[in-house]
């Protein structure tokens, strides 16, 4: 499994888990991956998480699941037991691949970003993009996320810092709606998380400012 196909891999293995290869993840299944991203469960974890979930919802009887499945957070008790499982030592099977996505890709990703940051006012973060030696860097992709990320929390925080208190206030009541049935399947750390990346998400698209990770290149 490749490293950087982490949000396509887990959405497509969840379509087929639920059986409905056109269905749309919401804002909150988006935030949930990413921070299942960010806090290192790897995603072999998240894979065998949802097939754990739904091999124990088939297994009940008919009448108690006439419900569909809506989002991936039904999964996220089952992904935490198999991340924690998997730190314990369990064995997981590793497949490696090449990077889904050439040194030209990354080329125009950056280079559209900067743009888009400079367009919106950012000019000292667009230039920090192009500095990057991107031929160097693409030999290490690692170094090259974790470079792209630092420049990626500096227009999150002032995203943060220029939303209205009223378009905060709606992304959380809009995060509380989605996230009620869910609740008691994540613990406060986990619910913490989601919350920080759902606020993120929501306002870079009210700022209109690009995501910088390579991960939103493989999307």
């Amino acid at each position: 499994m490749n490293y950087f196909n982490y949000f396509t891999e887990i959405e497509e293995h969840f379509q087929r888990a639920r059986g409905t290869a056109l269905f749309m993840l919401s804002p909150l299944d988006w935030a949930l991956i990413e921070a299942w991203k960010n806090s290192g469960v790897p995603l072999e974890a998240v894979l065998r998480g949802i097939d754990a979930a739904f091999e124990k919802r088939r297994a009940r009887p008919a009448r108690a699941r006439f419900q569909m499945v809506n989002s991936i957070a039904y999964c996220a008790q089952a992904v935490s037991e198999e991340a924690q499982s998997m730190a314990a030592g369990a064995p997981a099977k590793r497949r490696e691949s090449a990077p889904p996505f050439s040194l030209d890709d990354v080329g125009r990703h950056v280079q559209t970003n900067a743009t888009a940051l400079r367009a919106a006012g950012h000019a000292d973060l667009a230039e920090s993009l192009e500095r990057l030696d991107l031929a160097e860097l693409y030999r290490d992709l690692e170094q090259l996320e974790q470079r792209l990320t630092a420049i990626e929390e500096k227009v999150t925080a002032r995203a943060r810092a220029a939303a209205s208190e009223e378009a905060l206030f709606e992304a959380r009541r809009a995060l509380d709606l989605e996230l009620k049935p869910y609740r008691g399947k994540m613990s406060v750390a986990q619910l913490a998380t989601l919350e920080r990346q759902f606020l993120d998400r929501k306002v870079l698209e009210a700022a209109g400012l690009p995501r910088l990770s390579l991960f939103y290149l493989a999307v």
